[in-house]
């Protein structure tokens, strides 16, 4: 016994030993802050005392009685390779360490866009690549606490193989930064698409707005809870949307049929996802099914079926024959019917949607829900008959499931990380509650100046792109006109900046390809705000408006020496007037050295003027001699058709 008590003691004392660890943050090839403090932190058995050293600064740490340790060392020139060492109970060493400038990338899908899809992407991967631009994607996760460290993640040199999947604005704007600064760039990607601002807000921020709070109060304890509590509402909404109907277990072999075999089906109006048709919050797989009638003539030969848009996954049948599937939310569908598969007639299409978060089902243009026969085009918008298959409920919470859970997750631990500045994209999930975007906005972006300890924090944002048809725009509305609106109120807040995006839209697309125009915006305004350029990067803004008899003029500042239209020689469009009454209407503009000049027959006496303030204003065509578009605005105050719409709706 005497002989094994030293034994068993040495090995209590060895499972009492915490690992020597770093912050996941942390790691090989990363980039630190340059110019300012470099805060490290870690975790490791209480009361030892750790040695950190980089690049010739060293610095001592007593780790806490929680495990926890963080140490300071003075700020680094830009250059490098380093080495960082961590020595304690065991060793840390990470090797390629770079200083130079850090840029946290936030907000939804078009700010974690890749780069190998965008309009440039071939071209970009294929280029010579830069070991100085390093990106670090941090994994997503949502979580009900602030969480101390990220899940594991590398940083990745931006070289061949790796480069396609950085975040394009990120890369566009890293590269135009170094071609003036020629430092280090590394990218924090923290962006979730489809993600809600509210999801970003740190707790006690949230706790501050009363709609907030409630449903912060309303969450469970832990996730646990939140799954079951979730998986008995969305079984809930099934049972009630189509009852009398099984949904588990239930034999589908049939459900592709050329047969009448969902007559008690509830019916989707298509285009148009499931979850604004009483599924909300329902993921899985749900069918649809449209008979449609057809002459003899519409019969004969081939066809082409046209399905708009399908979110997430599709399997299509006509008359019982499979015709294929794919998995792009944001592609079209089309799909060749072979000769002498249609009959005069009733004919059956089946579609099998398989949703795997988000919205759900057939999104899109109604024209292009259709089928081109060789006798005509027949519409398939509107009514089919629906039947969920399967619902699934994740077995963890996402972004948007409550306030705060992105920044739980993603954010709360990167604080204390040093930074040059935050490229923002994010609004699209908010526009039908535009107007409460202006305040919670600048909130956020006060707060995260407060929580990084930098209260000067460049924070520059994208504005909304153009998105939605054109025959759905109403001169002088829009829930994406009001939220633009809303995110330039932001650049009331020092050391903001706003890239114009409503030229690089795409009406049938809500993610804009064209990510090279944006980076090399946002650079743009980061170089102004760095005193490194000496003009604004703003285009056009009002500065003054005048009602002059039957005209309104409107003046504006940062012009780049002149106004003019895109292209030479075009109509100056997108301008609208309103009088007393508060009904906008086209008017004609023209030039007029930095002014713009309106008048319109139906307005005599005009109050107030908008320009681009529409869903998609792709068409309006005002920029500074620089090329730089001008930003959507407004002369009046009047209440936005969105005041008052609060989380969650």
């Amino acid at each position: 016994m005497k002989t094994l008590l030293p034994l068993l003691l040495g090995l209590l004392a060895a499972t009492a030993q915490a690992e020597v660890r770093l912050a996941t943050v942390f790691g090989e090839h990363m980039v630190l802050q340059r110019e300012q403090p470099i805060r490290l932190w870690g975790s490791a058995t209480p009361g030892q005392t750790l040695a950190v050293q980089l690049a010739g600064q060293k610095a001592k740490a007593k780790v806490g009685a929680d495990g926890r340790w963080a140490v300071t060392l003075p700020a680094l020139k830009a250059g490098g390779p380093h080495e960082l060492t961590v020595d304690g109970d065991q060793r840390i060493a990470l090797k390629d360490v770079l200083i130079g400038d850090v840029w946290l990338l936030g907000g939804q899908s078009n700010m974690e866009w890749p780069l190998s899809q965008t309009d440039t992407g071939a071209q970009e991967v294929a280029s010579p690549q830069n070991a100085q631009l390093r990106h670090l994607r941090v994994p997503l996760r949502a979580s009900f606490q602030p969480e101390v460290d990220i899940a594991p993640a590398p940083w990745v040199v931006a070289e061949a193989g790796t480069v396609a999947d950085f975040s394009a604005i990120g890369y566009h704007f890293a590269r135009q930064m170094q071609a003036v600064q020629g430092v280090p760039i590394g990218l924090v990607n923290t962006a979730w698409g489809g993600s809600h601002l509210e999801t970003w807000m740190r707790r006690e921020l949230a706790e501050r707005d009363p709609a907030l709070a409630a449903a912060l109060k309303a969450l469970p304890a832990s996730a646990e809870d939140f799954v079951r509590q979730r998986r008995e509402l969305v079984e809930g909404r099934v049972k009630a949307w189509q009852p009398g109907l099984a949904w588990e277990g239930v034999d589908t072999r049939g459900w592709s049929a050329a047969a009448d075999i969902d007559s008690d089906w509830p019916t989707l109006t298509t285009p148009g996802t499931w979850e604004g048709q009483g599924l909300a919050d329902v993921d899985g797989v749900v069918w649809l099914r449209r008979k449609v009638e057809l002459s003899a003539a519409q019969a004969a030969g081939g066809a082409q079926l046209h399905l708009a848009k399908v979110d997430d996954c599709d399997e299509v049948w006509l008359n019982g024959q499979k015709l294929g599937g794919q998995c792009a939310y944001d592609q079209p569908r089309r799909y060749d019917v072979p000769a002498n598969l249609l009959r005069a007639g009733a004919n059956w299409i089946a579609v099998r949607v398989t949703d795997t978060g988000g919205g759900g089902g057939f999104h899109g243009d109604a024209a292009a829900m259709r089928l081109d026969t060789s006798a005509g085009t027949v519409s398939l918008a509107g009514p089919w008959r629906a039947r969920v298959e399967q619902a699934r409920v994740a077995n963890s919470p996402t972004a948007n499931d409550a306030p705060t859970l992105a920044h739980n997750g993603l954010i709360a631990p990167l604080n204390g990380l040093r930074l040059r500045g935050v490229l923002w994209y994010q609004g699209e999930s908010n526009t039908g509650r535009a107007a409460a975007y202006a305040g919670d906005f600048q909130k956020l972006i006060t707060d995260w100046r407060a929580q990084f300890g930098q209260p000067k924090l460049p924070f520059f944002f994208v504005q909304l792109a153009s998105y939605l048809p054109l025959q759905q725009n109403r001169p002088g509305h829009g829930g994406w006109a009001e939220l633009r609106d809303a995110q330039g109120q932001a650049l009331k807040l020092p050391h903001t900046g706003m890239a114009v995006a409503i030229d690089v839209g795409d009406a049938a697309d809500i993610h804009p390809r064209n990510k090279r125009a944006l980076g090399d915006r946002l650079s743009q305004l980061a170089l102004h705000d760095l005193g490194l350029r000496a003009q604004p990067a703003t285009g056009p803004q009002l500065l003054k408006a005048e009602v002059r008899g039957d005209q309104m003029w409107l003046r504006f500042k940062h012009t780049a020496g002149g106004l003019r239209t895109t292209k030479a020689a075009e109509a100056l469009r997108g301008f609208a007037l309103a009088g007393a009454d508060r009904r906008f209407v086209p008017a004609t503009a023209r030039i007029e050295g930095d002014a713009v000049v309106l008048s319109s027959p139906a307005v005599k006496a005009p109050q107030a003027a908008r320009y681009a303030w529409v869903d998609n204003p792709s068409e309006s065509n005002l920029v500074g001699n620089d090329g730089l578009p001008a930003a959507p605005l407004r002369s009046d105050d009047w209440p936005m058709e969105t005041a008052g719409k609060r989380y969650p709706n």
